[in-house]
């Protein structure tokens, strides 16, 4: 089954720039359906309200982190199932150790490029 081009994806990051420039690489990739949040706090906020069918968010994030709010999905009985790519610029093996055990979908380090991300989406969402 092909993935919907439509589908709702939730980016999060603190920093401006980089909303942008995920937004730009999903746009590419031919998504249109993207919203964003500034910080874990707040992605946690939309997603009680909105459904998404996929969160791409950065790890470090103030007041609530990336694995903060990974936890905090992962916990919630509504949100559980939804799939996750941490975006991270440390490629720290027990970042990526707690990620996994928390029940991260995938995990990209920064700098990437559309390929990149393409590739990272397809293994967790499916061909597109």
């Amino acid at each position: 089954m092909a993935v919907n081009m439509e589908m709702p994806i939730l980016i999060v990051d603190d920093y401006k720039t980089m909303l942008r420039i995920i937004r730009n690489l999903l746009t590419e990739i031919g998504f249109s359906n993207i919203a964003e949040a500034t910080d874990g706090q707040a992605a946690f906020e939309k997603l009680k309200k909105e459904r998404f069918d996929l969160i791409i968010s950065d790890w470090n994030m103030e007041p609530m982190t990336g694995y903060e709010l990974l936890r905090a999905v992962r916990a919630d009985g509504n949100l559980r199932k939804t799939p996750f790519i941490m975006v991270t610029a440390e490629a720290k093996t027990e970042n990526v150790v707690a990620a996994k055990k928390a029940g991260v979908n995938n995990y990209i380090i920064k700098p990437f490029n559309a390929a990149t991300l393409k590739q990272k989406m397809k293994r967790v969402i499916g061909n597109f």
